[in-house]
């Protein structure tokens, strides 16, 4: 007699739902939060979500206090506009927004009084001349001299002529209310958020700490120093060396499965779901680990060691036997690893296949191409496309590994008018990078940009993603050959994905 209940088929089904329904909403999520990492598309959102709170707030306080006036909108609007949609800009300054919007205001109204006077009183609705042309150029010249110049205060001169029964006195001092109010919540949203949104979305600046490094090849101890330095740049960093050996070296099953706790963080593992027994130089228990197993270990040690000395990094050690990624990825998931450092030479397949494996992940993994034996790379150059998270996750480790040297972000158009916008892009993108950032827009092609210029700096970093820019062609097979080419060390970044 069988022991299921009818149900079970219906359950199993409903669960199997919420999973796939749970993957989708973190997938989507996680489109979302890169999406929201491009700055212009933050703006965007800003503007449509805080401009109308913003005016929804200042109507609702104008029916409250008869003191503001509803001709306040038109040039508030607009000005709010100017403050969100570039904080950064020529006319984002609240005390310039609040001082250009109330002196037009003021100019206005001096400019109805004197026509007013001049005329003996003008008639409610009508509109002289003479008043007009008065407000724009007394506006023009206060704005000027003031240096408060915007082009909302001549919104706001203009319509101090057309205020009808409200008080022009009222209309100004509406003007001063409202735009202080305004430009209060643009100073808190610029300093508190905008300028600071690197630590609220930029994953690879909170995170990208904890670093794996396979060892493997003639470049590993190289990539095990780069991989040092990305995560010595943040306080919570390590590094984790993993040697990945053939399932017949590693311990028995039944040997892996005990786990030791020691202070030191050498480790063995299988590639299945047990990452389970830590050996330690010092531990003294049997451990019946076979002698070439061993002997990975300490050369390990003595390389963790070299990077414990030179760079001031925790760094730990694993041993895993299993499929390469598979084994990998999971390694990188039990020492709770968010970024894959690999050595990768150029012409080799089977590191070429293992690379495109782990870039098919859901790990940021970097492919380290060593041309020297550099330690340090203090001149870094960027190759970006378009902005994003990509990007962003690239300058972050150029600065990272440059330090007190020099990061040039660099992109290439092939049209002169399309330099503006580049300029736009790279500006974004470099706002919240620290350290020696500058920017280069090339009117050239990305082959030919790196062919003349990667001889100068001492790490070229390039993206590698689905959306096949220009920058990721240029390193992705059948050209990953091309990397050869250059004369300095490349690092290919890939975004994990979700």
């Amino acid at each position: 007699m069988s022991d299921r209940h009818p149900l079970d088929p219906v359950l199993n089904r409903l669960v199997a739902a919420r999973r796939r329904l749970r993957r989708i909403e973190r997938r989507e999520l996680s489109e979302f939060r890169r999406w929201i990492q491009n700055t212009t598309n933050l703006l965007h959102v800003s503007v449509v979500v805080v401009v109308p709170v913003l005016l929804a707030v200042v109507t609702s306080l104008s029916n409250r206090i008869q003191v503001l006036s509803f001709l306040l909108f038109p040039p508030l609007a607009a000005g709010t506009y100017t403050l969100f949609s570039d904080p950064e800009g020529r006319y984002a300054n609240p005390i310039r927004f609040v001082a250009s919007l109330t002196a037009g205001a003021v100019c206005g109204l001096a400019s109805y009084s004197a026509v007013a006077a001049a005329y003996g009183g003008i008639p409610v609705g009508v509109i002289r001349p003479e008043s007009a042309a008065l407000a724009v150029f007394l506006t023009g010249i206060v704005t000027w001299a003031g240096r408060i110049e915007s082009p909302s205060a001549f919104s706001t001169a203009l319509l101090a002529l057309v205020t009808g029964e409200v008080d022009p006195v009222i209309y100004v001092v509406s003007i001063a209310l409202a735009s202080s109010f305004v430009a209060a919540v643009f100073w808190v949203w610029r300093g508190r958020f905008y300028e600071r949104r690197a630590e609220y979305l930029y994953e690879t600046v909170r995170g990208d700490d904890h670093v794996l490094v396979p060892m493997y090849g003639e470049a590993a101890d190289r990539a095990a120093f780069f991989g040092a330095r990305l995560a010595a740049a943040h306080e919570a960093g390590k590094v984790v060396l993993l040697e990945l050996v053939s399932e017949t070296d590693s311990p028995a099953d039944d040997e892996t499965g005990v786990d030791v706790t020691v202070p030191t963080a050498s480790g063995v593992a299988d590639g299945s779901e047990r990452f389970s027994i830590n050996l330690s130089a010092s531990d003294d228990t049997d451990r019946s680990v076979p002698p070439e197993t061993a002997e990975v270990v300490a050369r390990l040690e003595q390389q963790a060691a070299a990077i414990r000395t030179e760079v001031g990094v925790p760094v730990e050690v694993a041993v895993v036997a299993g499929p390469p990624v598979g084994a990998t990825l999971q390694a990188a998931r039990e020492a709770n690893c968010d970024l894959v450092v690999m050595p990768h030479e150029v012409g080799d397949d089977a590191q070429s296949a293992y690379l495109r494996g782990i870039f098919g992940g859901p790990i940021d993994a970097v492919a380290f191409r060593s041309r020297s034996e550099r330690r340090r790379w203090r001149r870094v150059l960027v190759l970006v496309a378009r902005p994003g998270d990509t990007a962003h996750g690239m300058i972050d480790f150029a600065t990272r590994q440059a330090g007190t040297g020099t990061v040039s972000v660099t992109t290439c158009i092939d049209d002169e008018s399309e330099r503006r916008r580049a300029e736009t892009r790279l500006e974004h993108l470099v706002e919240t990078a620290d350290g020696n950032v500058e920017t280069r827009v090339a009117r050239t092609s990305v082959g030919a940009f790196v062919d003349a210029n990667a001889g100068s700096y001492d790490l070229l970093v390039v993206g590698s993603s689905g959306e096949r820019s220009p920058a990721s062609r240029l390193v992705s097979p059948p050209t990953f050959g091309r990397l050869e080419e250059f004369d300095c060390d490349v690092a290919v970044f890939n975004r994990g994905i979700p």
